[in-house]
């Protein structure tokens, strides 16, 4: 892993990072929109309720506004029309109830699915991505003077492998006390990469 690490510089490993964030969240969208439809799909029988239901109110109430005509007897016969109007649009609205049901399903399903990968993005992710950028942003600030680079030197003698300590100098702590320019320069410049920046040299 230490090897791999050395072949693959930090930066590269953030900028692929932010790939699999962006492909991750892309998927997860995708998902729930997809799943969203699907369950949409629920609401067709519902459409063709209220669709039915709506017409056939509309003909029975037609029906009775002409029975109505008929002399003497068109109000007594116009009552079962207007009953059986009343029924479709009563399966009218339940086919329209049916729909708003689906759709609420359909959007709590999707909120449902995107919830736990965005959880991992916006809890895990996030918060790294964050702090990385802010301890970037304050080592950049320190390369650009003097002092800064020592600390940044001090801090890769701290933190980073001996082995990439021994490739700047045999003694390189010695080196560093001595304040030798190039390994100062060296330290700082492998404490920045190590933060996915480049190091400049004086």
């Amino acid at each position: 892993m230490k090897i791999y690490a050395d072949r693959f510089p930090t930066a590269a490993r953030q900028l692929l990072t932010d790939l699999l964030v962006v492909a991750w969240v892309y998927v997860a969208i995708r998902g729930a929109l997809w799943l969203h439809d699907l369950v949409q799909k629920l609401a067709v029988p519902g459409q063709k309720l209220e669709g039915a239901g709506s017409g056939l109110a509309d003909n029975l109430a037609d029906a009775g506004g002409k029975v109505r005509r008929v002399p003497l007897v068109g109000d007594d016969l116009t009552a079962p029309f207007q009953r059986a109007a009343d029924a479709a649009r009563g399966l009218a609205d339940a086919g329209r109830d049916q729909q708003h049901l689906v759709d609420q399903l359909a959007l709590a399903l999707a909120i449902a699915v995107l919830i736990f990968p965005l959880g991992i993005v916006l809890l895990g992710w996030l918060p790294l991505r964050v702090r990385w950028m802010r301890r970037a942003g304050s080592a950049a600030k320190l390369a650009a003077g003097p002092a800064g680079r020592d600390l940044l030197a001090l801090r890769a003698l701290a933190t980073q492998p001996l082995g990439r300590l021994t490739r700047i100098a045999p003694d390189v702590a010695e080196a560093w006390r001595r304040g030798d320019d190039a390994t100062v320069d060296a330290l700082a410049a492998l404490e920045l990469r190590q933060l996915g920046l480049r190091g400049r040299s004086r």
